[in-house]
């Protein structure tokens, strides 16, 4: 027999990317629900630092495997893309941990109109009959599941609808950043990453101890939570 084709080969990879991307986000959302549930870690901006020094660490080493190649991104725009990504993956752990898990994935669908806002006002980009239907769909499922999910409250809801547009807005300008440098997405992480950790981890206890009244230094860190 032959060897596969090229065509294949991708398709194989490709399900295997997406697969990995389904498990480990899945992972991370539950891991993180049960650390602010269970262990009482509600310091979701501290969180998010930490996270996002892990992924520099990872960057480092993609570097050093030669994974990653040297490229330019202008402070003005590292400095925008912080401020979306940031907004971004605090208001989605913000999000999680205020809302229930059932909440927080259906406020996630909604980011897929938002984003298509975002092209069709900025780019210009007209989507078929098709796509707005499917859209017009989600929305629907969106308005039904928010209204009878009881678990719903002013504060998460809040944290939602800032989390849903500032991903949005992040998402988009990943793409806008990768056409106009030429960045790949692991260059676009060597140089976001550590921006990201050093930010969050200086401004997150503050604003954890604002939004929760309690001290990210005071907990009780066991060595079943730091696992």
């Amino acid at each position: 027999m032959g060897s596969p084709r090229k065509s294949d080969k991708k398709a194989a990879l490709d399900f295997a990317a997406w697969g990995f991307n389904i498990t480990s986000s899945v992972g991370i959302i539950m891991v993180n629900k049960a650390l602010m549930a269970t262990h009482g870690f509600s310091f979701a901006t501290t969180l998010t630092g930490l996270h996002l020094l892990t992924t520099t660490l990872m960057t480092i080493v993609f570097r050093w495997l030669g994974l990653s190649q040297p490229s330019h991104l202008p402070l003005p725009d590292l400095i925008k893309f912080v401020i979306f990504s940031n907004l971004s993956i605090v208001g989605m752990n913000v999000s999680l941990m205020w809302n229930s898990v059932g909440f927080y994935q259906i406020a996630k669908l909604c980011m897929i109109p938002a984003s298509c806002l975002l092209e069709v006002v900025f780019d210009r980009v007209h989507y078929s009959r098709d796509t707005k239907l499917s859209i017009m769909v989600v929305l629907v499922g969106v308005a039904v599941c928010t209204v009878t999910d009881v678990s719903v409250n002013a504060k998460g809801m809040l944290a939602a609808v800032i989390a849903v547009w500032s991903t949005a807005f992040q998402q988009y300008y990943v793409h806008y950043l990768q056409r106009k440098y030429s960045l790949n997405s692991f260059n676009l992480l060597g140089h976001t990453a550590p921006a990201q950790a050093g930010s969050l981890l200086l401004v997150g206890p503050f604003v954890d101890y604002l939004l929760t009244g309690k001290r990210v230094d005071h907990f009780n860190f066991t060595s079943l939570s730091l696992r």
